[in-house]
This record gives structure tokens, C-alpha cells and sequence, in this order.
């Protein structure tokens, strides 16, 4: 039997914000991060030793190979002349984020991912491995027992996985080694980035730090530049680290633009509490095919010279539902969700729905396409 649905079968989530104002409260903390104090990536090349024979082919992987004889070239011990067909060890690729204030001596976590043919990293252990940054210089070493969630496992006639088994973590494995040049005491102002520019968010943002200013030092600090950026003075005799911590607690209001953010693949629909829809009839009608395959099977007369055959039979039904037309007048999230509902339609329904509400100019928000 062979059944062709037209109709997607999805999982709809619906976020739905309560009823009430546009803005709601927050901290600076919570909304803005410091430029001076954003992370930076590094990376780095290493090799994952103690594999239970899951490690790379040396003939399909020659860096592996290239990379073990020059570590134990380093150790002491000369590899001229022999061959490997060692499958305990693999070629990783280490990354890590520094976070920024970083410190000599303190640790962070590293991922650590296959660059061979490897079958699983499980149960490995990571070789002493520099991590660098986008300027070259050797910011962390990494070394450490991988920790590996994916799990497979297979035989002769069958095999299961789950999840991924040539990727993972060393937690607290890299020791950091060198500080960013960065000097926070020595800034002569502060630049807070919104983590969503939008310009109302902003100014809010610039008046509640000029509020402090005022009664705290006498006067305005904070000046908003564009939708995204807040420039902060560091005032006269004011210590900087101080004055940060007074800023990020402040609780400003917060304003984001509507926006329906639309995953076509999981059939995921986000709906935001400012999203509006003018007032449209809606027609929506699914069309199913199912086809039916039921061979018979045609037997020969007796004493005859005929011979078995298979004569097909197949059985098409067409179904047309849906095709009822309703009105939706989303003048809130909670009606603009009840008339969507009330059509009755699956979640790739409403998706063909709204965008088909934007391209009559109806939808009063940003549609985005994921």
C-alpha cells in the first residue's frame, strides 16, 4: 500500500505573549553587552590519542599519520623508515571562545571535532594543543578526556546511532595562556551594543543612564549614536569598573519590531505580541491523493500450458476538504491566533496563510523565512 500525502504533517509552536503593552522592562545587562568586552574565537590543530579502533585510517588520513610521526619526533622517538596502521588515534580541529577579561592561568571549554574518517571519538583523550587567535598568537592550550554524548553501535546485519559521535567537548580543558591586549581601566568612555538594535530601545536606554548621571555625578554621560550603539563618557574621578556596575543594573524599557519568523522545515511558527493583520476572508482547502496497490494473483486452468501471473489493481481516492472562508481581524496576538485556529488548518496551512496575508499587504510585521 503506497499512500501519498500532499497534505505536510508538521509540529506547530505557537508562542503566544499575553495581552498588554508594547514594552516591557529590563536590565541593561540583560539587553546591551560592552564592546570592549566581547569574545574572541580560537583555534587549533591537535590529535586524539586512546580510541578503541575508531581512530582514522593512516592511508585514507595521511596528515594523521604526518602529525603522529612529527609529536613523537618531539618526544624523542624517531619513526624513520617504519609504518603505522594504528587505528587508536585521530585528527581534531579544537575551538574555543575567550571570554573577554580573560586572565592568565583560568580555563575554558574547548570543542573538539574530527577532521578524518573517524568513527567515534568516545573515550579519547586530547594531546597538549595550542590554541591560537585571528592574529596568530597562542592565546590557550588545550588537553583533556573528550566528553562524547553520541552513541552507535553495529554488526554484522544491522547498526544504530544516535545523536553525533565524532564531535565533542573538553570541559575546563584549555588553560589560558596569554590575556588580550585590551585595557578596560584605560578607556576613556564605554560603548554599549544592543544585542537587537532598534532605536526606540536605544534612547530609552541613553535617558535611563543620563537619569543616574544626573543625580549621581551631575549631568548627562550617554548619548545614543544609531539603533545599536549607546556611547557612555566616563566621568571626571569616577572609576570605570564601578560605574559599569551601577549601569548594566538599570532597568529600561524595551521595544522590538513585530515579526512572524516562519521555519518551513520543522513547520515552527513564532508569532510576536505586536504582530497585527487588517481585516481579510480567508479561503484554505487541502487536497489528498491515496493510492492504493493491490496485486492479484491469476492462476492458470487445470492441465493447461499457462503460467502464474501478477495482474495489478490499484485504487486512487481523491479527497478535497476544507474550502470554508473565514474572516481575520488580528487586532491582537490572542484574536490574530483564534481566527488562524478557527480555519481549522494544519501548521504548513497557516504558513501558506500568512505569507499569502503578506503578499496582499495585510500582515503588519515582518515576515521572516527561515
Amino acid at each position: 500500500m503506497r499512500v501519498l500525502f500532499l497534505r505536510a504533517v508538521a509540529v506547530l509552536a505557537c508562542v503566544m505573549l499575553a495581552a498588554g503593552p508594547a514594552l516591557s522592562a529590563a536590565r541593561i545587562k540583560d539587553v546591551a553587552s560592552l564592546q570592549a568586552g566581547r569574545d574572541n574565537q580560537l583555534i587549533g590543530y591537535g590529535l586524539v590519542v586512546g580510541l578503541q579502533g575508531t581512530g582514522d585510517s593512516m592511508r585514507s588520513s595521511p596528515f594523521t599519520e604526518q602529525s603522529m610521526r612529527a609529536m613523537l619526533q618531539n618526544l624523542g622517538i624517531s619513526m624513520v623508515g617504519t609504518q603505522t596502521r594504528a587505528k587508536n588515534i585521530a585528527a581534531v580541529l579544537v575551538t574555543a571562545n575567550l571570554p573577554p577579561f580573560a586572565s592568565p592561568g583560568s580555563r575554558i571549554d574547548v570543542t573538539v571535532g574530527s577532521l578524518g574518517d573517524a568513527a567515534s571519538l568516545r573515550g579519547g583523550t586530547l594531546v597538549m594543543t595550542s590554541l591560537s587567535g585571528a592574529d596568530g598568537q597562542i592565546y590557550a592550550v588545550a588537553q583533556g578526556s573528550i566528553v562524547v554524548t553520541g552513541v552507535s553501535a553495529s554488526g554484522d546485519a544491522a547498526s544504530v546511532q544516535q545523536g553525533v559521535t565524532t564531535a565533542g567537548r573538553v570541559p575546563n580543558g584549555a588553560i589560558i595562556e596569554r590575556e588580550l591586549p585590551s585595557r578596560f581601566k584605560d578607556a576613556a568612555d564605554l560603548v554599549l551594543q544592543l544585542r537587537n538594535p532598534d532605536f526606540s530601545t536605544a534612547v530609552g536606554m541613553a535617558d535611563a543612564i543620563n537619569r543616574y548621571a544626573a543625580a549621581q555625578y551631575g549631568g548627562p554621560i550617554a548619548e545614543s549614536r544609531d539603533s545599536q550603539s549607546v556611547y557612555i563618557a566616563k566621568p571626571k574621578m569616577a572609576d570605570l569598573a564601578r560605574l559599569m556596575a551601577d549601569i548594566e543594573n538599570l532597568v529600561v524599557e524595551t521595544d522590538v519590531p513585530a515579526r512572524v519568523v516562519i521555519n518551513e522545515r520543522t513547520g515552527t511558527i513564532v508569532i510576536g505580541q505586536d504582530v497585527r493583520i487588517s481585516p481579510v476572508a480567508v479561503s484554505y482547502g487541502t487536497l489528498t491523493v491515496q493510492v492504493n496497490e493491490m496485486p492479484q494473483v491469476v492462476q492458470p486452468e487445470p492441465f493447461s500450458k499457462g503460467v502464474t501471473a501478477v495482474q495489478p489493481n490499484t485504487d486512487i481516492l481523491v479527497q478535497q476538504e476544507g474550502g470554508n472562508v473565514a474572516m481575520i481581524d488580528g487586532s491582537s496576538l490572542r484574536s490574530l491566533v483564534s481566527g488562524l485556529n478557527s480555519i481549522g488548518v494544519k501548521p504548513d496551512g497557516i504558513i501558506s496563510i500568512l505569507q499569502s496575508i503578506k503578499t496582499a499587504g495585510a500582515l503588519q510585521a515582518e515576515l521572516v523565512l527561515q
